[in-house]
């Protein structure tokens, strides 16, 4: 069941992780900010386009929900990088096709079955070359039934070479990973540790995005004394669903915000599926029946599953933002 899709999701996916790569390894990344003041880069670009196009040929129609427009290719520098980029990685387009390829992803979601994207989850890891994952999920009825999430500078684990790390799971098969250039492919399951002062808390680099003093105050109520790492884009879900860490919080820090689907949909599915459970700050399952965004959900709580109702009995202890 599923096994086109996982195979192209892989495949493109890994495609999109060669071209994020490739620009990184270069000498200027070419960002500009969207209207919302966050940046997007060529590689989110060229990740989108490369991507979608793949989608589109295997499944033609089939709607997609992806964080990118191809409006920033109006600046020439932005253009000309992106069409060098797919090029680079055997993937060339005319300017027509990459506007084409990378609006594909403007659908606003299907009560039946859609595809949702972040090209690059994480973009201001990318900046400072750090953290940063491509994420692709497939979401039929309002459930994700398979994620793939590519993180090129998060090493493989359990002695595995390779550079880069790629993640995938199947609703019902379990969880995966092998090297990002490689063919070598292991199960993955989150810790047994089963208490919270036991644990070890991952949570965003950027405060603007998770409630910093909140994740302290919170691990102080728990009992957990081991410092909280802190990195960027769906990387976090990858590192609970491996056992390297127990619990990730994205706390609330305005009002009105809404968590979109694209930062959340692989991630979920590949932590869910190596044993571990995520609901929102008040225990409730996430909701992708809404569009974009997770319109019905506060936050994001993700843990190894063996505290996890404590850990939400505690946030609720907090008051934040609506």
């Amino acid at each position: 069941m599923l096994d086109r899709e996982r195979d192209v999701a892989l495949q493109a996916v890994r495609l999109a992780a060669s071209v994020t790569r490739w620009v990184q390894d270069g000498p200027s990344l070419g960002s500009v900010d969207k209207k919302d003041k966050s940046p997007v880069t060529v590689a989110d670009l060229a990740s989108q386009a490369v991507i979608c196009r793949m989608l589109d040929e295997a499944f033609p129609g089939q709607p997609i929900v992806a964080e990118e427009d191809s409006t920033p290719l109006d600046k020439p520098e932005i253009l000309a990088g992106v069409l060098a980029a797919t090029d680079a990685v055997g993937a060339a387009m005319t300017e027509a096709e990459l506007r084409r390829s990378i609006d594909r992803g403007g659908a606003s979601g299907s009560p039946e079955r859609f595809w949702t994207l972040d090209p690059i989850d994480g973009t201001k890891g990318f900046l400072r070359r750090e953290q940063y994952a491509v994420s692709l999920a497939l979401i039929e009825g309002g459930q994700v039934v398979l994620g793939v999430l590519g993180a090129p500078n998060l090493p493989p684990r359990s002695g595995l070479t390779g550079e880069g790390t790629l993640l995938w799971a199947v609703r019902g098969q379990g969880a995966h990973q092998s090297p990002m250039s490689a063919d070598v492919v292991e199960p993955i399951s989150v810790s047994t540790a089963d208490a919270p002062d036991r644990a070890r808390l991952v949570e965003s680099v950027e405060s603007g995005h998770s409630s910093h003093d909140h994740s302290t105050q919170i691990a102080q109520r728990l009992s957990i004394t081991a410092p909280p790492v802190r990195l960027d884009s769906q990387a976090k879900y990858a590192v609970v669903a491996r056992g390297e860490a127990e619990l990730y919080l994205r706390l609330p820090t305005r009002a009105g915000y809404r968590e979109k689907i694209w930062d959340h949909a692989g991630g979920v599915i590949v932590l869910e599926e190596a044993g571990g459970r995520i609901t929102d700050i008040h225990g409730r399952a996430l909701d992708f029946t809404h569009g974009r965004t997770l319109a019905n959900n506060r936050g994001v709580i993700a843990s190894n599953g063996r505290f996890h109702d404590q850990v939400v009995q505690t946030v609720a202890e907090f008051d934040f933002p609506d």
